[in-house]
């Protein structure tokens, strides 16, 4: 990993933003990419998709809608301790979803004037399972869990097709599938399966969906920016990032192993030490070096803590790590450091944060019970994780008496005619000819 030495500099909040490392050039490579490929599918339909499963992932004369068979022979044959890790981690995310729905809440503001606030769920929803370099069964329980809990009632899931499987999908993702009701599940992959399911395909039954939620890789991120305006999704979570800020009290072996964990995802991932400390600075370069060799996917590890997207940041103090952190707005933000529990207040911009050394990404990834599809690329600076506030639109209902309408007749007028628009006045004075 690159050391990135920021002590004894005073910068600007723009040159901390073009401070912090970001694979930008990999970026903008995959918008490209992923916008090309979205309107091709838009284009050519299940073509283009069969085209995309031979080139990307080796599958071919698959069922790219998958047959109701299939998800009852997965769950059939899923090991007992994986259906019970699975059924836990759906307790827990159904739980602490529910706990994000809002209240209908109603405000009068004068006899007989009311405004409520309601929340509508969308009708259907397209959520995507990443399948290339793992397998994401908790990615499934992660989408669908926050869109059952909002009252969706229309879910169509998507993962890409695995050579090893013939073409199937891989068995625990539909097994993941069936335990939470879902029945309609394509064979499909990458930017692909999000054009798929913003424009639908008639050839497959296949829908148009409202919203399009799901993690996956730059070119699953960039397609949904290609998509948006078409239909809603949720926060880009590209690539995985981590960014651990930590000081003298962190033992550098637990911080080494959950930057490992994370760059483990994929090649673009993005492992981040901040610090204050040179020691530790040290030792963590040293544990990471020992882990990386050992872990089972080693090639691919390293190249993620070579790239230019991770690296060691050496700061001059604990606000400098904060700010630096809050720039960077990490996906997901270890803390440890001393007074993690009270310093997590000041680390403002993060997709999720973990407070201190019994908190690692990892519990997050599983059995937390929070959402671990979050915001990448430094949009966790304004947009939030997946939830079940995802799947909801606010809508405000106006009920106003005569009585109440007259009250507010004249000012109405008035700004009718202060902005050249007189037929807005005319339709409320209308109602007291």
């Amino acid at each position: 990993m690159r050391t990135i030495d920021l002590r004894g500099r005073e910068l600007t909040p723009a040159e901390l933003l073009a401070a912090v490392p970001r694979a930008n050039a990999a970026r903008r490579a995959a918008l490209e990419a992923a916008t090309e490929i979205v309107a091709d599918v838009r284009a050519r339909g299940e073509a283009s998709l069969r085209e995309q499963a031979e080139r990307f992932d080796g599958a071919t004369d698959h069922a790219i809608r998958v047959p109701s068979e299939q998800l009852t022979e997965a769950l059939a044959g899923l090991a007992a301790p994986v259906r019970e890790a699975l059924e836990e981690a759906i307790r827990r995310v159904r739980e602490a979803s529910a706990a994000q729905i809002p209240p209908a809440r109603a405000t009068t503001l004068a006899d007989g004037a009311r405004v409520t606030q309601r929340w509508q769920p969308v009708a259907r929803v397209g959520v995507y399972v990443p399948g290339g370099k793992a397998v994401y069964p908790s990615s499934v329980i992660m989408n669908v869990v926050p869109a059952q809990v909002a009252g969706v009632t229309s879910v169509a899931l998507a993962s890409p097709p695995q050579s090893e499987h013939d073409g199937r999908v891989h068995p625990t993702i539909l097994a993941a599938a069936a335990l939470l009701g879902i029945d309609e599940v394509y064979a499909m992959g990458g930017a692909g399966a999000i054009g798929a399911f913003a424009y639908g395909v008639d050839g497959l039954g296949l829908d148009p969906v409202d919203v399009v939620t799901g993690p996956g890789n730059n070119f699953v991120a960039s397609a949904k920016r290609a998509v948006a305006g078409i239909v809603g999704t949720d926060a880009e979570a590209g690539a995985t990032e981590i960014l651990i800020s930590a000081d003298d009290s962190a033992d550098a072996r637990h911080v080494a192993y959950d930057l490992v964990s994370q760059a483990e995802h994929d090649e673009q991932a993005s492992a981040v030490l901040v610090t204050t400390s040179p020691d530790l600075a040290e030792a963590v370069a040293a544990e990471v070096e020992r882990v990386a060799v050992a872990t089972r996917h080693a090639e691919r590890v390293a190249a993620a803590l070579a790239g230019e997207q991770s690296a060691i940041v050496l700061v001059d103090d604990a606000s400098a790590a904060e700010e630096f952190s809050n720039a960077y707005a990490p996906e997901h933000l270890e803390l440890h450091i001393a007074d993690a529990a009270d310093a997590s207040s000041r680390y403002t911009s993060a997709g999720a944060v973990f407070v201190g050394t019994h908190s690692p990404v990892s519990l997050g990834d599983y059995l937390a019970g929070s959402n671990h599809v979050l915001p990448t690329g430094g949009q966790a600076r304004y947009a939030a994780g997946l939830g079940a506030a995802t799947f909801l639109r606010s809508q405000q209902v106006v009920e106003y008496s005569r009585e109440a309408l007259e009250a507010v007749r004249d000012g109405i007028v008035a700004l009718s005619e202060a902005e050249a628009l007189p037929a807005h006045g005319e339709a409320v004075a209308a109602r007291f000819a």
